[in-house]
């Protein structure tokens, strides 16, 4: 038989039976220092001394069948003790003692009941359930209708015998009878007697009870009531106060029940029962949700207004509809309806707007990331069956934020996955719906749980990755970026004085002109927001503060950075104004593109050379791509006459279409003109604009269709330095999104078919392109 080795604890009053639990005060120097080691579900020997007197025994003085345990809890008292519940597995057999320091260790091996499936064991089993039953009818036996029909016969015996109050040596007697029968005897005995002496004993105090005054029993009732009090210890002064605390919480109907229900349950649990912990810890967190408490709001609408426009310059949009929410909850006081959603690139204050807009209404702040979660339970919470079940982190948040209208913040919706454990996004639409989350059920709590008066405010930057029904709950409010002027400002009022006082630099100790601002802007960043921008500004503070650490007279160091000394402390320039080298030959134009992270430029190159009539096409293009250069080389072929190229040029020569960034996938209808503009440049030999840039998609008979996104392409054209963008003419509409200070820069040219997008753009113009082709193909089109 394999024998193995585990720590032993002596008991010397206290004999633990197989399929009981059992709570130990531990407080002898060897124990102590075997708890400090244990931790939940580890298991040891809980073995029994034959004489309890003793303060240290030794292994001669241990009986020699124990049982083995697993440890439930450990706690520290506050007098330094320790109280260890454990549950026993089993017999087992102490064969040697192994090492007695630090602490005891045996070897032994488990001990199985013998003759536990015979039919003896079996009748003996249903007797003692028949004495059970008798016990429970006739006095209210606690524990006959808590044991399973099911129960082997020797476990019956062992948890039956746990439960009767014995002295020491019956508890030794029932541990060491290994054979199921016997033991069964044996207990069904210890139980008539337990019986007899309970029969005796109530007719005893019931003679005491009738000579006893009113007066002299309620003495003694207080007394035993102050005892037990004194022994339940602080566990009943908790539950007193998680009373009191739920008492003065003003719930709903619904939720009202299930506390009263809880409540009951608590009162008829034993505080060392693992379900007492369950119910316990969700009453807690019944107790801990602001149900009735609100956090006042700020009803000022201008010093809303002064705090956004403080904390951010510019999103205009975004002001505005928090202004707008706030007068009709100041004129109804109905907030329903309220989810925004902030789509826009990385860096342009989407997630910092939200805290913003928290302290300009006075409500709490919370932020929720929702980057990577992929488990359904996160949002919803754990159902109370599992082990370590929680709620989700919408209630979580909600007792963190003390109120039940705090500003909640959701951050990179649009970075939720989906696993096995279920798709959150799904969870979300109960959440984003305002004619359903006044009703919201967390799977912990199982009751609703208002979150109409919550302002829920969503960020993404990619709306593409959101499933369509969460979509068409939210409000969309694209944030799509700077403009240079913008982010100067930016720069000056928020990102150089906080940067200023995380380096410990005085503000009288840096200066940085606009002049290297702009620098910085436009030579090292190319990105819509200005986080980018905020590391060059921390690199410069990291270089001053070296200086001023440097200086032998700190407080006399006074820096200023104007725009030459930019490259000194951020390096070489890292984005130039490469439009007019990149297009000073013919074929090669420049379009606007929209990217996850903003608006962009990039660069249609073409090219011919002999051969025989192919189309060759590089750079990553996707499906649509390649079929707007296809469609664009059948347009110039079928205006060739007006183009004035030869029509034959496909038999003799090959035609190579590319855009750069070749690692970068690339795919949209909005490059169509651009490549139809590349084309004609090519084969008529005449240079686009340098200062141009265009987008828009192009129909077979060059009829220009409107495109998305034009408010990041612009501010990306903006930014790039162009001057000249051409537009299809029903997109002309979107510019009211685009900055007027952007606008101001540029000349926009609307188009509504490829004749007019050649006149604009290209150069050297040897006459007048032949346009009534187009203006027929126009015609038809609007039919």
């Amino acid at each position: 038989m394999n024998s193995t080795t585990y720590p032993l604890i002596p008991m010397r009053n206290l004999v633990l039976q197989p399929g009981t639990v059992l709570s130990v005060t531990v407080g002898r120097a060897k124990s102590v220092r075997l708890i400090e080691t244990l931790k939940e579900s580890d298991l040891l020997v809980a073995g029994v001394q034959r004489d309890p007197e003793l303060r240290d025994p030794d292994f001669s003085d241990l009986h020699p069948v124990a049982t083995l345990a697993r440890v439930i809890k450990v706690a520290k008292h506050p007098n330094g003790a320790y109280a260890l519940v454990i549950e026993g597995v089993g017999r087992f057999q102490i064969e040697r003692p192994v090492t007695t320091e630090p602490f005891w260790t045996v070897e032994g091996h488990a001990l199985a009941d013998e003759g536990d499936d015979t039919a003896e064991a079996e009748t003996l089993a249903s007797v003692l359930r028949e004495q059970l039953e008798e016990m429970a009818s006739a006095d209210g036996g606690a524990f006959a209708g808590q044991l399973p029909e099911d129960e082997a016969p020797g476990r019956l015996a062992d948890k039956v015998a746990g439960a009767l109050p014995l002295d020491l040596h019956q508890r030794v007697t029932v541990l060491m009878t290994l054979n199921s029968a016997e033991r069964l005897r044996l207990v069904a005995r210890l139980v008539a007697e337990v019986r007899a002496q309970a029969s005796l004993r109530q007719a005893i105090e019931a003679e005491v009870r009738e000579e006893l005054n009113k007066n002299h029993k309620d003495a003694i009732l207080r007394q035993q009531l102050k005892a037990i009090k004194n022994q339940l210890g602080s566990d009943e002064e908790d539950t007193d106060e998680l009373r009191a605390k739920l008492a003065a919480i003003t719930f709903p109907e619904d939720a009202a029940k299930v506390v009263e229900r809880e409540l009951s349950r608590l009162d008829s649990l034993e505080p060392n029962q693992a379900e007492y912990n369950v119910v316990r810890n969700y009453l807690e967190w019944m107790a801990d949700l602001p149900w009735d408490t609100a956090a006042p709001v700020k009803e000022d609408l201008n010093a809303i207004e002064e705090q956004l426009d403080a904390d951010h310059y510019g999103l205009d949009d975004v002001k505005q509809r928090i202004l707008e929410h706030m007068a009709v909850l100041k004129l109804s006081g109905n907030p329903k309806g309220t989810i925004l959603c902030l789509a826009g690139p990385p860096g342009v204050g989407k997630t910092s707007l939200g805290q913003s807009i928290a302290e300009a209404t006075g409500r709490p702040f919370v932020r929720i990331a929702l980057g990577g979660v992929r488990d359904e339970a996160e949002i919803r919470g754990h159902r109370r069956t599992y082990i370590g079940s929680r709620p989700g982190r919408i209630i979580h948040a909600l007792r963190k934020a003390g109120a039940n209208n705090p500003v909640m913040l959701l951050d990179e919706v649009d970075k939720l996955g989906k696993g096995w454990a279920g798709d959150p996004e799904a969870a979300l639409l109960e959440v984003l719906d305002p004619e359903q989350n006044s009703t919201f059920q967390d799977h912990y709590m199982e009751v609703p749980f208002d979150l109409s008066q919550v302002l829920f405010i969503c960020t993404a930057n990619q709306l593409e990755n959101l499933s369509a029904p969460l979509r068409d709950r939210l409000e969309i409010i694209e944030v799509s970026g700077y403009t240079l002027e913008e982010k100067k400002h930016i720069a000056r009022n928020h990102l150089v004085p906080r940067q200023l006082a995380d380096h410990a630099i005085s503000p009288d100790a840096l200066t940085v002109t606009d002049e290297a601002l702009a620098r910085m802007i436009s030579g090292y960043t190319r990105e819509a927001g200005v986080r980018q921008l905020n590391r060059n500004i921390t690199k410069l503070c990291r270089a001053v503060a070296l200086e001023v650490a440097r200086s032998s007279d700190p407080a006399g160091v006074v820096l200023s950075v104007d725009e030459d000394d930019v490259t000194k402390y951020l390096g070489k320039v890292k984005f130039h104004n490469e439009m007019a080298a990149r297009t000073a030959a013919p074929g090669v134009a420049t379009g606007l593109a929209w990217t996850p992270v903003g608006g962009d430029i990039l660069f249609i190159e073409t090219s011919k050379m002999p051969g025989t009539g192919q189309l060759q096409i590089t750079g990553q293009l996707g499906e649509v791509m390649q079929e707007s250069a296809r469609a664009a080389l059948t347009y110039v072929r079928s205006h060739a006459e007006e183009l004035r190229v030869d029509p034959a040029f496909l038999k003799t020569h090959d035609v190579h279409i590319h855009v750069p960034a070749g690692a970068v996938p690339k795919d949209g209808p909005s490059a169509g003109v651009t490549i139809f503009t590349a084309l004609a440049s090519l084969l008529t030999d005449r240079r686009v604009r340098s200062d141009t840039a265009m987008t828009g998609e192009c129909t077979l008979r060059g009829r220009v269709l409107p495109v998305g996104g034009i408010k990041a392409k612009v501010l990306a054209a903006h930014r790039a330095g162009i001057k000249r963008i051409i537009l299809p003419a029903h997109n002309m509409a979107d510019l009211d999104e685009v900055p007027e200070a952007a606008l101001a820069d540029l000349e926009i040219i609307p188009a509504e078919d490829m004749s007019q997008v050649l006149a604009a753009a290209l150069e050297d113009a040897t006459g007048p392109l032949v346009t009534s082709t187009t203006d027929t193909t126009m015609s038809e089109m609007s039919v």
